[in-house]
């Protein structure tokens, strides 16, 4: 007789050819990109991550990737000043790479993109994580923000994209780097500033869109982290304090799972041994041995 089973098992069947630990990695979009992002790099594998800064829409995230294949220097015009930060930034960045003057934010934006795009260049695999299909445009410019950068709401016009905008975007950015892998995947995390409601419809958009992409090209591939957290973690113990970000816990478990889909055993087992020296190298005993002997 089989066991109960007291979850909802999340199928992701591993890619046909996976990469091996020399693989040279890109990613870029919401959140919980950092998340994968971040324990890539505590395994060793060689990763450029989020180089404009934590990016959620398909506009940005397709934007962003087209400029770092031709990565036209950014410019005065670009730059806007946020009074509400006192700082310098442009509504392609995070406001991480905020600067107290426009000198400053450039020199920051055209080093990181310069660094990124022959990190971009040399990619094998790329990782692009969808946050949400609602977009902020600037009203004077027409363009879709990356980020506001706590300009006034008043100067933005919200809209939601709809599947064929959000597939056209992704497909052009994809159609325009050919030769690299793309892992898609649709983030877990909740926007409930736009109400449950306005979520799903977002989250849809997304894997609608994701869907064509993976029908049109054969270098396209899902991992569906966003099902195993709704479905496989169905529980709120797997979810941060904020009831919208998955835990810690919550992310290792993905984040195993997309080693196995993604990477060959040996790979997978070179990445454990680099994570557990990645830690050994962060812990910190509780008093140093200064060489001083007690009386």
């Amino acid at each position: 007789m089989n066991p109960l089973k007291l979850h909802t098992e999340v199928e992701a069947a591993p890619l046909a050819k996976r990469f091996d630990s020399s693989a040279k990695c890109f990613a870029v979009g919401s959140c919980f990109a950092a998340e994968i992002g971040e324990r890539l790099e505590q395994s060793g594998i060689d990763i450029c991550l989020n180089p404009f800064g934590t990016l959620y829409n398909p506009a940005s995230i397709a934007a962003a990737v087209k400029r770092l294949a031709d990565p036209v220097p950014f410019t005065k015009e670009d730059v806007i000043f946020s009074e509400p930060l006192g700082r310098y930034n442009s509504f392609w960045h995070h406001t991480k790479f905020s600067s107290p003057t426009a000198e400053g934010f450039l020199a920051g934006a055209n080093a990181a993109l310069q660094t990124a795009s022959e990190a971009f260049a040399k990619a094998d695999v790329c990782l692009v994580t969808l946050g949400t299909a609602w977009v902020f445009r600037h009203l004077a410019s027409g363009q879709i923000v990356a980020n506001c950068n706590k300009v006034p709401a008043k100067e933005f016009r919200r809209e939601r994209l709809t599947v064929e905008q959000a597939a056209a975007l992704l497909s052009g950015m994809i159609s325009a780097c050919p030769g690299k892998e793309w892992i898609f995947t649709v983030s877990p995390i909740r926007h409930l500033a736009d109400g449950a409601y306005g979520n799903s419809l977002s989250k849809a958009t997304l894997l609608l869109a994701t869907e064509q992409l993976v029908q049109t090209f054969p270098n396209v591939h899902y991992f569906p982290a966003f099902e195993i957290m709704m479905d496989e973690l169905r529980d709120y113990r797997f979810y941060a304090d904020n009831m919208t970000h998955p835990s810690a816990q919550a992310a290792e478990l993905i984040f195993a799972r997309f080693m196995e889909y993604a990477f060959s055993d040996e790979a997978v087992e070179a990445a454990q041994q680099a994570r557990k020296e990645y830690r050994r190298r962060q812990h910190r005993p509780l008093w140093e041995d200064n060489g001083s002997d007690m009386a």
